[in-house]
């Protein structure tokens, strides 16, 4: 069994709400919430880019 390597979110900042990403050596992406370390998502690498794409875009607005 693997350890998985998470890495905070350049979004994240210094802020106690972070999201973390981790890559698995099968290609799966995991994301967890620092408020709820238990509770992991997991995504296929083309859903998790499509997710990132839409978040990021201009069309996308926030709040």
């Amino acid at each position: 069994m693997s350890t998985l390597d998470w890495q905070k979110s350049s979004f994240s900042g210094d802020q106690a709400n972070c999201v973390y990403v981790a890559a698995h050596p099968t290609g799966r992406i995991h994301l967890q919430e620092s408020d709820a370390p238990a509770t992991t998502l997991t995504t296929s690498p083309t859903a998790f880019a499509t997710l990132i794409r839409t978040l990021t875009s201009s069309d996308h607005t926030f709040g």
